[in-house]
């Protein structure tokens, strides 16, 4: 697992481009820098690792453009060692950004194929997440509740059974929409059964599914 002076030389290109994008916590513009997300990428791709452009991965999934790793991420507002739900772990690539920035990450992934790559993926290279396998649409209710939760596919609905698991003034962030698009939603529980949400912008993200795929 090679992390040469040129990755990281594409690295730093690569966050004064989110930088210019926008995005202006510098916790995640440090930890986009830090992520070698060569190392997430199937090996056509590879080379195109520090373009802010999402690929695919395998199983039907996508790894993130990076801007939108950091928006979302940004959206969090993450504090240190909070707990974060994060639904869909894919490449594993947001999970470790996630790490770096210095929280407990909880990940869970349907794809038995993506579950365990990205588990080697990950500890190979020091991050170590807690991982599940299961529908993300369940979340991890054993480890509730959860400061912060990330959804990395979009949803045409937002699962009760997150909003359950997030702790009051937590908050859950997730594409919600159909396939072809999405809109960013924000959501921050003010009390058990009350929620504010804000919109920030469209994307478009592979369709969150529901159960276990093998």
């Amino acid at each position: 697992m090679i992390d040469s002076y040129q990755h990281k030389g594409l690295r730093k290109k690569l966050v004064e481009q989110i930088r210019k994008k926008g995005i202006i916590d510098e916790k995640v513009l440090k930890a986009i820098d830090s992520v070698p997300r060569h190392l997430f990428m199937d090996s056509s791709f590879v080379h195109f690792s520090y373009s802010d452009q999402a690929f695919p991965i395998g199983a039907g999934q996508t790894i993130s453009q990076p801007y939108t790793v950091a928006f979302q991420t940004e959206l969090l507002e993450l504090k240190p060692l909070e707990k974060v739900l994060e639904v869909g772990t894919g490449s594993g690539y947001q999970a470790a950004v996630l790490v770096e920035i210095g929280v407990k990450v909880f990940t869970i992934e349907r794809q038995r194929e993506l579950f365990l790559k990205s588990q080697s993926i990950l500890r190979s290279i020091g991050y170590f997440p807690e991982f599940f396998y299961g529908d993300g649409y369940k979340g991890v209710p054993g480890y509730a509740p959860y400061d912060k939760i990330l959804v990395t596919a979009g949803a045409p609905e937002v699962p009760e059974g997150l909003l359950k698991q997030l702790r009051i003034g937590g908050i859950l962030v997730l594409p919600l929409g159909s396939a072809g698009s999405q809109r960013m939603i924000k959501i921050v529980k003010e009390g058990e059964e009350k929620y504010t949400q804000t919109e920030h912008g469209s994307f478009i993200f592979v369709p969150l599914l529901k159960g276990k795929a093998i």
